[in-house]
């Protein structure tokens, strides 16, 4: 049985793909920078190679042998120092994971893309259908944009299936909502909360959307997935509901959220630090689109989370 290699196994998402993998029998090897904690992080048996996306030479000794791969690396955050870190891993590492893929002779490449890379009006309903012509607005975007079209030009008659997750939340590694509204809601420790909203998906479920598009998807396409839309203070108040307890924090007027983010992003520059919200992330909640999953549930056999069921397995 050849092996099925997964990138980023030590987020959120890749995490979660080599796991379902590995549960239902598969062998699986995951690339990573740090093998001790990879190996803390996943269960016996998986093998880790040593190695980085952004190293082309690592990329094509941990691909020899595979059939197939899940390329689920990336840089989830929507602020660094550097906004190139951006483009070098998210872009470029996925054009040298496909193109090892190709080389190596793999048959399907599961790429792991973002909902970011459509798009629509604010408030507006989305699928497939409205993929981004222009540069979207930030550099993680960006980067995003680019990497779906320099791992199509660097397949060569290779499949690849892209995945397009809405906002991933549930357990595992990787900073995510749980750590920014889920448990902070739960506990009383959250002082307010950003306007808008967003898609979310549940970790679990997220993972099982990605192993399907391995086994139905069609080449070349898009798959959302996407539980539901939800606002942040909707969120909040499913919560404290779920939890049986909580706060539900006062919802930030927009003009002091986005005084905050700039005040933030200045702060963070001075102190090496992460701002305390970030003015891609403003961007992004106030966009507050709406993704369709349909396509991944008709074409795939997908079926969505439960908003309720979700939070509880977070909270557990």
């Amino acid at each position: 049985m050849a092996s099925t290699l997964v990138t980023g196994a030590t987020g959120k998402v890749g995490n979660a793909v080599a796991r379902a993998l590995h549960a239902r029998g598969d062998r699986v090897r995951v690339l990573a920078r740090d093998v001790e904690r990879a190996k803390a992080l996943l269960p016996d048996g998986v093998e880790v190679v040593r190695g980085d996306v952004t190293d082309p030479t690592s990329v094509a000794t941990s691909v020899a042998g595979c059939g197939l791969v899940f390329n689920a690396m990336g840089i989830p955050e929507q602020w660094l120092r550097d906004p190139g870190e951006f483009d070098r891993v998210n872009a470029r590492g996925t054009e040298n994971v496909v193109r090892a893929a190709r080389e190596a002779g793999v048959r399907r490449v599961v790429h792991t893309s973002t909902i970011d890379v459509f798009e629509a009006g604010q408030g507006e309903r989305f699928d497939e259908t409205r993929l981004a012509r222009a540069p979207k607005g930030t550099a993680y975007e960006r980067s995003k944009q680019r990497a779906e079209e320099l791992a199509l030009a660097a397949r060569d008659g290779m499949e690849l299936v892209f995945v397009n997750p809405a906002a991933v939340y549930g357990p595992g590694p990787g900073f995510s909502l749980d750590e920014q509204l889920i448990e902070p809601v739960a506990r009383k420790k959250l002082p307010a909360l950003t306007p808008g909203g967003m898609g979310v998906v549940f970790v679990e479920g997220a993972a099982r959307g990605h192993l399907l598009a391995a086994e139905r998807g069609r080449d070349g396409e898009r798959y959302i997935l996407c539980d539901r839309h939800v606002t942040l203070l909707e969120l909040a108040r499913t919560v404290k509901r779920v939890a049986g307890g909580g706060r539900v924090p006062p919802v930030l007027p927009v003009p002091v959220a986005r005084a905050l983010a700039a005040a933030s992003e200045v702060a963070a520059r001075r102190l090496g630090i992460p701002p305390l919200l970030a003015r891609g992330q403003l961007y992004f909640l106030l966009w507050n689109a709406q993704p369709d999953s349909s396509k991944a549930q008709t074409e795939l056999g997908w079926e969505p989370t439960a908003l309720e069921d979700g939070i509880a397995a977070s909270l557990r």
